[in-house]
Parts: structure tokens; C-alpha cells; sequence
């Protein structure tokens, strides 16, 4: 059987994989302490599954718009007036089967073969290969630890080509937790004036999710001239813990938005049905009942922060937001652990596994293989026991 060739060049998720690996060693009675989700530990707020729930069994099971149903769009509406302080209508809006969904929607209905999207790194993993199965092409900007993982107005301006069709903003980051200023987003627009026909995705999932005092600022709500080629992708996975709910949206030009929503309607029609309520209940609700979820990331990140740099060999920069520790591990780096000389971020996950029993994600897998990726979306616990094994692991190395 013949497999394109579209879906023969893309990778498989390194962090679903050695999830897998990890659990896989549970389920044989093995001690494990895993850092690799991308989800929060704790449940869905009961009022929001209570609502689910309630329209389940009150029948609420049909089709809807495939854009999603006028209660969860004007949710959607509303979050964004108070939120960004901008003003949007239904139609500008799509309800997709979680974020990345709504970026996959985003590069199919954008890119023609060839075209080049600019992806700062390290990057989520997904933003390549969703590119890629578009046709087009990822141009990778490194931006490292020496530059706190932020793209900079001259990378920026160096990497724009006449092929550029788009730029990825994502602020709060996955993997890093890095977190731009006003003026840092101020900067790069003045770049992106200069080239009025570059599409800017704004990844803003982890939105909500940053700890003082550190802000979450909107290139949308502070350039509101780039809105007529600006898309802001969020949803309910992270800050809601809504993940295996699988909602998200984005908010873009009208144009735009109904071409994403003609795709989407040939794809997967609406989300699920009866869950749309309680989404949009979530949105609704005042927003203080994250509150504690915050304090309580905020407390494992000093921990785990304070933890890594008190390892031999790593350091790792405070993050601002997220609940990642992106450590560099690049010290280790030609040294023995048991035998295994450590070269890169994929030996290192290896031996943390097989040696430490600990999980971590390898650096390569978001484009810079100095670093392990480390979510702290686990209990403080697990996070001590954690450390102290690798504290162990990292004796033993010579």
C-alpha cells in the first residue's frame, strides 16, 4: 500500500513516545517519576463537568455549526473583550478540536507549496510538522539560553525572505515558560510593518498561566494594526485542565476565518456537541478560580528551578510562565554515566530513564538539543524524589 509522501516525511511526537515508555515501565510495577506531560494534574473544575454532563443526558447530542454553536462562540467573543480588550463578532471566530487543531487549520488554509513560516526555537513540536504536511517550509531561528529563548527584531528581520507567508509568536512558551515584555512585542512589530503581507500566529495557550511579575501582553491587543493578518490560537486545554476535552479557537480576520471553517467542516464538523455549554461556561465564570492552580505551579516551579540548578552540570533559567523548566544539560555532555558517554539531550533522557528512572524530554525534539524539557504539572513530591535522583544519576558521571 502506497503511504504519500506528505505523510511519510513527518516525525512522530517525541513526547507522546516516551510517555508511552514511561508508563509502559509503570504498568511492569516500576517506579517511575515522570516530567514529560504537557497537561495539569488537576481535574476539570466540577461546575464545568456538571454541565457536560447535564446536556448529555439531556439529549444535546446532535450536530452543530461546524464552526461551533452561538453559545460557545459568543464565550469566545466575550473572553476576548476582557481579556485582550478587543472587540470581535461570531464570525471571526472558530471552535476547533483543541489548539492544535486550530493551528493545523491555520497552516493548511495559509500556505501554498514552498512557502516559508518563520518558527523561533525551541518551539513546540508540533509547529514544524504541522507546516510541513501544509507543503510548506519552517524556517528554525535559534534563540537560546544566552538570549532567554526569545526571538530578537534582528533575527526576525533576517529571517524574513520573499517566500515568508508567516511568522509563530508563542508567548508564554512551550517548552521554555519564556514570557515576552511590552516592549520586546513592541519591537518585533515594527519589523512585521515592514512586511504587510507575512501572516502572524499568536499562540497564546498558555495565556493565563504566567506568575508574577511577569505579564502576559498581546501582540493583538497591542498592535491592533496588524489585526487584519493576526491570528490568535487559545483554547481550555492548560488553563482550564480541560486537555482529553479536546477544545480550542482562534480569532482572526473574517476572510480568513471562513476559509479555516469550510476546511474544518470537510475535517471534522463541529467539536463535540454536548460540551460546547459547559466550555463556554468556562469562560464565563469568573476567572479567579485559577487562582490557586497558579499559586500552586508557581511554588513547584521555584522548587524545581532551585532543585536543577543545584545539579552538577545544569542550569536552568527561572521560567515565567507555562509549567515547563527547560534546564541546559550541556555540561554533562561528554561525560560516562555507567559506561554511556552522554553527548546530547537524547542520551541524557535515556539514561535519566534507564538509569534514574526519571522522565524528561530531550531538547532536540523542540530544536535545541543543549536542553531537557521538565513539566512541572506534578506534585511537589514527585518533583523532590526527581531531583534527587538525578542528583544520583549526575555523581556517578565522569
Amino acid at each position: 500500500m502506497k503511504i504519500s509522501k506528505r505523510a511519510s516525511s513527518l516525525k512522530p511526537s517525541l513526547t507522546l513516545a516516551l510517555t508511552a515508555k514511561a508508563k509502559a515501565l509503570k504498568a511492569e510495577g516500576i517506579d517511575v517519576v515522570s516530567f514529560g506531560a504537557g497537561e495539569p494534574d488537576f481535574d476539570t473544575p466540577e461546575f464545568i463537568k456538571d454541565v457536560a454532563i447535564e446536556d448529555l443526558r439531556a439529549g444535546k447530542t446532535k450536530y452543530t455549526a461546524a464552526k461551533g454553536g452561538p453559545e460557545i462562540l459568543d464565550s469566545v467573543v466575550k473572553a476576548l473583550k476582557r481579556d485582550y480588550e478587543l472587540d470581535y463578532t461570531a464570525v471571526q471566530i472558530l471552535v476547533s478540536v483543541g489548539g492544535k487543531h486550530s493551528l493545523y487549520n491555520i497552516f493548511q488554509a495559509a500556505l501554498d507549496p514552498g512557502d516559508e513560516v518563520i518558527v523561533p526555537a525551541p518551539f513546540w513540536l508540533s509547529y514544524p510538522e504541522q507546516i510541513r504536511a501544509a507543503e510548506g517550509k519552517p524556517v528554525i531561528v535559534s534563540c537560546g539560553p544566552d538570549q532567554s529563548f526569545k526571538i530578537t527584531p534582528a533575527q526576525l528581520e533576517e529571517a524574513i525572505t520573499p517566500k515568508t507567508c508567516a511568522f509563530v509568536f508563542n508567548s508564554p512558551g512551550n517548552p521554555t515558560g519564556a514570557v515576552y515584555t511590552r516592549d520586546e512585542i513592541l519591537a518585533l512589530a515594527e519589523v512585521l510593518r515592514e512586511h504587510p503581507d507575512v501572516l502572524i500566529v499568536s499562540d497564546d495557550l498558555y495565556q493565563k498561566l504566567v506568575y508574577p511579575p511577569a505579564e502576559f501582553n498581546s501582540i493583538a491587543t497591542l498592535c491592533p494594526d496588524l489585526l487584519d493578518r493576526l491570528v490568535i490560537v487559545n483554547g481550555w486545554s492548560k488553563a482550564y485542565s480541560m486537555t482529553g476535552w479536546r477544545l480550542g479557537w482562534l480569532a482572526g480576520p473574517e476572510k480568513f476565518v471562513k476559509a479555516m471553517s469550510s476546511l474544518q467542516s470537510h475535517a471534522t464538523s463541529n467539536v463535540t456537541s454536548f460540551i460546547q455549554r459547559a466550555a463556554a461556561e468556562a469562560l464565563a465564570r469568573e476567572q479567579g478560580y485559577i487562582q490557586p492552580w497558579i499559586e500552586e505551579f508557581d511554588a513547584r516551579r521555584n522548587l524545581i528551578v532551585e532543585g536543577l540548578n543545584s545539579l552538577p552540570g545544569v542550569t536552568c533559567t527561572p521560567p515565567q510562565g507555562a509549567f515547563y523548566a527547560f534546564p541546559d544539560v550541556s555540561g554533562v555532555f561528554g561525560k560516562t554515566i555507567d559506561g554511556k558517554k552522554i553527548e546530547n539531550s537524547m542520551d541524557f533522557a535515556d539514561a535519566a530513564l534507564e538509569k534514574a528512572r526519571v522522565s524528561v524530554v530531550p531538547g532536540v525534539a523542540f530544536g535545541e538539543d543543549r536542553c531537557i524539557r521538565m513539566s512541572y504539572a506534578t506534585s511537589r513530591e514527585n518533583i523532590s524524589r526527581g531531583i534527587d535522583r538525578l542528583r544520583e544519576l549526575l555523581g556517578q558521571a565522569s
